[in-house]
C-alpha cells in the first residue's frame, strides 16, 4: 500500500513538473503594451508584403501622430517600384533580381519621389477580381524585360517603356495624377506632403558581423534592388531597438524569414529549441504537435525555445537558413500564461486566421530571424542613435 501511495505520488509530481514546464495545450495572451494600427488588409495572391507592410508603418505612424486613420494605395507604390525595377534590370543588362519583391525602402522611395494616394484613389483591381492576383502581371512583365535584354533589334527601342508600362497600367490601373481629398484638389505629391511625414527621419536596422558595426551597408539579398543601406548594430542592442520601440508608441516594419518550421498559419512565431527530428518520442515533440502539409509545426502552447546569438544568427544568413520572406509591421507585446514575452504583429494575410490577421512571436525568433526593421529614428534609444550619428 505504502508502495503504491509513493508510486502515486510520484506520477503528480511528474505531471506538475510537466505542467510548469510546458504548460496548457494553448496560448493565453495578456497585452501588455499595444500601439495603434489601421485594419489588416489582404495581399492575397501577390508578392507585395513589403508595400502593404511599408505602408502600415506610415499608416500606423500617422495614429501615433493623433491625425485621422488613412488608407493609402499600396498598388501606387507597386506600379512605380515595378517601372523603376525594370529600367534598372535593362541597365544592368538583366545582372538584376526582376521578381515582385521588394524592400521597406521601396515605400520609403515611392513616397518621396513620387508621392502617395488614397487606396480609394487606386485599388490594383483592373483585372475583374476583387483580390490581388498577380500571376499573369509578373509573368508579362518578366517577360518584356527579358526580351529587351536580349536585344533581337542589336539596339534598344524606346517603344519598350511605353509597353511595359502599358502592362502595369493594365491590370493596376493609371497612376492618378488628380483627386480630391476632403474637398481639396491633391496631386500625388502634395497630398503625400499633406501627411505631414518627414520621410529623412526613417531609416533601416539590422545586426551582422560581415560588416563593421555603427555604419551602413546594403544588406545582400536579392529584394534589395535599389540597394538601400540600413544602420547595423550589434544584436543586444538591436532588440533594445524593439523594445524601446515599442513603450514609447512605435511601430516598426519587421521583415523576417517566415519559412521557418515555427512560424505557423495560426498565428505564432516561435523557434523551438530543438529540431523535431531529433526528439521523436519525447515530451517536446509532443508538444510540437504533429508537422501540417506545409510542413510547418501545430505549435501547442508555450514551449523552450533556442538560445539566439550573434554568431548563430550570422551562421543562418550565412548558410541561407535565414532568407528575406515577408514583411509585417510589429506594433506591440503580450505575455502567454508563463509570463514570457511575445511582439505583437500585424500581417497582411487577411483575418481568416485564429487570432484574426495578428501573430504572437517570440523573443528568440524575432533575434534569430529579423532580416531589418525600418522605424522613426526617434524610436531608437538615444544612446544607439548617438553611436550611429542620428
Amino acid at each position: 500500500m505504502k508502495r503504491y501511495l509513493l508510486i502515486t505520488l510520484a506520477l503528480v509530481f511528474a505531471n506538475l513538473s510537466f505542467a510548469q514546464n510546458y504548460n496548457d495545450t494553448t496560448f493565453t495572451f495578456t497585452v501588455v503594451k499595444e500601439n495603434k494600427i489601421t485594419p489588416v488588409k489582404n495581399q492575397a495572391n501577390s508578392s507585395t508584403c513589403w508595400s502593404y507592410s511599408g505602408l502600415a508603418l506610415f499608416e500606423s505612424e500617422l495614429l501615433r501622430l493623433g491625425k485621422p486613420e488613412v488608407d493609402l494605395s499600396e498598388m501606387f507604390i507597386v506600379s512605380h517600384s515595378f517601372t523603376d525595377k525594370a529600367d534598372k534590370y535593362v541597365r544592368l543588362n538583366g545582372k538584376l533580381n526582376f521578381a515582385p519583391g521588394g524592400s521597406f525602402y521601396d515605400v520609403l522611395y515611392v513616397l518621396r519621389n513620387y508621392g502617395i494616394v488614397p487606396e480609394s484613389e487606386m485599388t490594383g483591381l483592373n483585372y475583374g477580381l476583387d483580390k490581388n492576383n498577380h500571376g499573369e502581371l509578373d509573368a508579362m512583365t518578366y517577360g518584356i524585360v527579358k526580351a529587351v535584354v536580349s536585344n533581337p533589334n542589336r539596339t534598344l527601342s524606346p517603344a519598350w517603356k511605353n509597353a511595359f508600362q502599358g502592362v502595369v497600367d493594365s491590370y493596376l490601373g493609371t497612376l492618378p495624377t488628380e483627386f480630391t481629398v476632403n474637398g481639396k484638389t491633391h496631386t500625388p505629391k502634395s497630398y503625400a506632403e499633406s501627411l505631414g511625414l518627414k520621410w529623412d527621419d526613417y531609416v533601416s536596422i539590422t545586426s551582422f558581423t560581415h560588416h563593421p558595426f555603427y555604419t551602413k551597408f546594403a544588406i545582400e539579398i536579392p529584394d534589395n534592388w535599389r540597394w538601400s543601406e540600413s544602420y547595423n548594430v550589434p544584436l543586444d542592442e538591436f532588440i533594445r531597438i524593439f523594445d524601446y520601440a515599442i513603450e514609447n508608441g512605435y511601430t516598426l516594419a519587421w521583415g523576417s524569414d517566415v519559412s521557418e518550421k515555427g512560424f505557423t498559419r495560426d498565428g505564432i512565431g516561435v523557434l523551438p529549441e530543438t529540431n523535431k527530428e531529433k526528439l521523436e518520442g519525447t515530451d517536446q515533440a509532443r508538444w510540437l504537435g504533429k508537422q501540417s502539409s506545409s510542413g510547418k509545426y501545430n505549435i501547442r502552447g508555450p514551449l523552450k525555445e533556442q538560445t539566439v546569438t550573434q554568431e548563430n544568427r550570422q551562421l543562418g544568413y550565412d548558410n541561407y537558413q535565414t532568407t528575406d520572406d515577408h514583411g509585417m509591421l510589429i506594433y506591440g507585446i503580450a505575455k502567454d500564461q508563463n509570463g514570457t514575452p511575445y511582439y505583437m504583429v500585424k500581417n497582411s494575410w487577411g483575418t481568416d486566421s485564429k487570432y484574426k490577421g495578428i501573430w504572437y512571436v517570440s523573443k528568440p525568433f524575432v533575434m534569430s530571424k529579423t532580416m531589418n526593421i525600418m522605424l522613426h529614428k526617434d524610436a531608437i534609444p538615444k544612446d544607439i542613435r548617438k553611436k550611429l550619428g542620428l
